[in-house]
């Protein structure tokens, strides 16, 4: 017997989340241009390309608005999820329809859904696991060229039919740094001038959405790097949205959001037991198994890895929403201040996520919803990657709950 066959999923024996359900949609209209990068830059002898390209912006960046309306002990349960869009008017509507990222056993052509992909048994491989291949309704492999990120209306989530790319693109541009008194260029001896700047220019009848449980007050803010001022609304989830987001998540499910697993150190596909404790306890349960995911997956559709990485404020004398980073001191923060005279901002450790989109097939339901995983099942470099929506996953049809065997 396999170890996938005796493995179970222990989401019922584990704590529940205490961070309050989401309840308000978070609604970002740019003013004008957005910024589109992340990570590096160019420099003035290298200025060929677009360095570091992220869009839309994360939902830790986001959280930077939370962070400067409320104090760190009113936000320690802050839970967000995105990034999404949506069609202003549909989102503003009585059905608040925005747009997901499409699973990816879905195959998409011109825009239509041509192909809907289910996990199908193949044989038992030499190490006692069972292998799957992922086939259409025909039980065939397609072969063909497919579209890739392309976006799915959450209202179409269990009958979908037709998708959308996104609606922006970039248009990078330079801005130079000029002389007080001249409109010249500041000479390169004077610590040099130019900045390609990777802007995003968003369709004008388009925002970007995303889900919250604590309330933002209305306004302009500025979003992102380069400064650019957004329009942000907040407007409380309708009955539809909140009914999906509690659907609990059976044998499978799809990854709106990127998911980040495993240790501080080591990136996994799928939550591990991170604690001693936990671990030992689940084999005891389960003395034929050596398995430390928390999840028992069965079959798996993904891409490969994205980066994912975030900064946080390094405000003296002041905790960081439970972060464990040592606060500097007050000589420490003025040696190390930059231009603007503020202490630089604390960088996470590199990980890598597995992509949205990405369809998990499990051995065992999972008798909860994606809000209900508890806190432990998310790494926690100072805030728990909850906190940032880590692997939002929403329950695909019926259709796909489990594998199926072919016949031989």
């Amino acid at each position: 017997m396999s170890t996938v066959e005796v493995s179970k999923n222990h989401a019922a024996r584990s704590k529940v989340s205490p961070r309050t359900p989401f309840k308000y949609l978070v609604v970002i209209e740019p003013l004008g241009l957005l910024y589109g990068s992340s990570g590096r830059f160019l420099s003035p002898e290298n200025l060929v390309g677009r360095s570091g390209t992220s869009f839309p912006p994360s939902t830790a960046t986001l959280s930077g608005l939370f962070a400067s309306s409320y104090k760190d002990e009113e936000i320690q349960d802050l839970m967000l999820a995105g990034p999404f869009w949506g069609i202003t008017d549909e989102v503003r509507g009585k059905e608040q329809n925005f747009y997901v990222p499409t699973p990816r056993n879905y195959l998409v052509k011109d825009g239509k859904i041509r192909h809907k992909l289910t996990a199908v048994w193949q044989y038992v491989d030499e190490q006692g696991k069972n292998v799957y291949h992922w086939l259409d309704e025909n039980k065939q492999s397609p072969v063909d060229k497919f579209e890739s990120n392309t976006w799915l209306a959450i209202e179409q989530w269990d009958e979908p039919k037709e998708v959308k790319k996104a609606p922006w693109k970039f248009l990078p541009h330079l801005h130079p740094r000029l002389e007080l008194n001249e409109r010249r260029v500041v000479r390169e001896t004077e610590g040099g001038s130019l900045f390609l700047e990777n802007s995003v220019q968003l369709n004008p009848e388009t925002c970007l959405v995303y889900l919250s449980n604590t309330e933002l007050k209305d306004g302009w803010y500025r979003f992102g790097g380069e400064g650019h001022m957004v329009d942000v609304t907040c407007r409380a989830l309708t009955a539809n949205i909140t009914e999906l987001l509690h659907s609990k998540m059976q044998k499978s499910f799809a990854l709106i959001a990127p998911g980040v697993w495993g240790s501080n150190r080591l990136s996994y596909r799928s939550p591990v037991y991170l604690q001693k404790s936990d671990r030992e306890k689940y084999l005891k349960e389960n003395p034929e198994s050596d398995d430390r995911q928390v999840w028992s997956v069965e079959a798996l559709l993904t891409e490969r890895p994205i980066p994912f990485r975030y900064r946080l404020g390094n405000r003296v004398g002041v905790s960081l929403c439970g972060s464990t980073y040592r606060q500097q001191s007050e000589p420490e923060a003025q040696q190390v201040k930059g231009d603007r005279g503020e202490p630089p901002k604390l960088l996470s450790r590199g990980r890598y996520a597995v992509p949205a989109g990405s369809v998990y097939v499990l051995t065992e339901p999972l008798d909860k919803s994606w809000q209900e995983w508890p806190d432990e099942w998310f790494p926690q470099e100072g805030p728990s990657l909850k906190r940032w929506g880590c692997g939002l996953a929403l329950p695909l049809p019926s259709a796909f709950d489990s594998p199926t065997r072919e016949e031989t």
